[in-house]
């Protein structure tokens, strides 16, 4: 169950958009050079790389699969396998950008600062993490666990995110260490076709992993079967069989 490029691009347009409006947020028009930290398979290196197109452009993932596929979509840029956790390059960046990433990492009241202090003077922090751990999706991956036969195995999968953060704490944390500090919350609700087996391959290719991960594979069919069984629930079928499915997403963009 590692990171799969393939089952996460699956829904690439929908999960490219929030970058795009976290990019687009970045107030810096000179940047030298950028590091895209979880890169994933690129699709958020390109966003940066469309607006930065002369920028020196790096991308960082823990995921050989995604690394891999990052380097076929975008040759000409250096990615490498990396743990943001223990990344320790100095920099300075004029643009660290974290998409979707930061969320997997603990202990954000020392990541946050120690990423500030590797930009440049002027240079800006831009992140989106997820915000939907009390979404029905996110509180079914926990009911399934605690209920099924291996809730002893599963205990830990609902700690594999950091715990969550108001956006007020984020600014609190990173107003004293930078110039400007933005933050702001967006839902977004992505129509999926094909009902809730389309919320749940979604989720497959991120927040359903940690409890997929412990299983055998009998264990992670019954676990799906169940878990799909209360997604068709939380989220009915329109009249044309596709879903509707909400996802807010917390940004930080961070000027030092």
């Amino acid at each position: 169950m590692s990171w799969s490029a393939r089952q996460y691009v699956a829904f690439e347009d929908e999960r490219t958009r929030p970058v795009r409006d976290l990019v687009a947020a970045i107030p810096n028009e000179i940047v030298r050079n950028a590091v895209d930290i979880g890169c994933g398979p690129g699709n958020s290196t390109e966003v940066l790389l469309a607006r930065y197109a002369g920028a020196l452009v790096t991308g960082l993932d823990s995921s050989d699969d995604m690394v891999d596929a990052a380097r076929k979509r975008l040759p000409d840029v250096q990615f490498r396998v990396a743990d943001i956790g223990a990344w320790d390059d100095a920099g300075p960046y004029d643009v660290i950008l974290a998409n979707a990433v930061l969320q997997w990492l603990p202990d954000h009241a020392n990541l946050f600062p120690r990423l500030v202090s590797r930009l440049s003077e002027g240079g800006t922090l831009a992140v989106q993490m997820p915000d939907n751990l009390e979404e029905p999706a996110h509180r079914l991956m926990r009911q399934v666990a605690a209920e099924s036969p291996w809730a002893q195995q599963l205990a830990s999968a609902s700690k594999a995110r950091a715990e969550r953060a108001p956006a007020q704490w984020y600014y609190e944390l990173l107003r004293p260490l930078c110039r400007r500090v933005d933050v702001w919350v967006t839902t977004y609700h992505h129509p999926l076709a094909g009902g809730a087996a389309a919320v749940v391959e979604w989720f497959k290719g991120s927040g359903l992993r940690p409890f997929l991960q412990p299983l055998d594979e009998a264990g992670r069919v019954a676990y799906l079967a169940r878990y799909e069984s209360e997604i068709a629930k939380a989220y009915p079928a329109l009249p044309d069989k596709s879903v509707l499915l909400p996802f807010p997403r917390l940004f930080i963009v961070a000027t030092r």
